[in-house]
C-alpha cells in the first residue's frame, strides 16, 4: 500500500444524507497542521483547499491541507 505525507488541519466528517440528499457535516476546528501519512487509495479526490478521505463506517473527511494543490498532485502523481 502507497502512503504519502500530508500536513492537515481542520476538517469536515460527513456522517450521510439527510432525507433532502444533503450531506450532514460536522466541523472540526483544530488550532493548527499537524503531518499524517495518508494510504492514497483512501483519497476521493483534491482541492485546492481540500483532499476527501474515506473514514471509518463508511464516512468521508474533508481535511484543509497545508501542502498547496500542486504539492499534491505531485505526490499522487510520483
Amino acid at each position: 500500500m502507497k502512503f504519502i505525507e500530508l500536513t492537515l488541519g481542520s476538517h469536515m466528517v460527513c456522517h450521510g444524507f439527510d432525507e433532502n440528499n444533503k450531506e450532514r457535516l460536522e466541523r472540526v476546528d483544530l488550532d493548527g497542521f499537524s503531518k499524517k501519512l495518508v494510504a492514497v487509495s483512501r483519497i476521493k479526490s483534491v482541492s485546492e483547499k481540500y483532499v476527501l478521505i474515506d473514514y471509518l463506517d463508511g464516512r468521508w473527511v474533508y481535511w484543509e491541507y497545508e501542502d498547496g494543490y500542486e504539492t499534491v498532485k505531485n505526490l499522487l502523481n510520483s
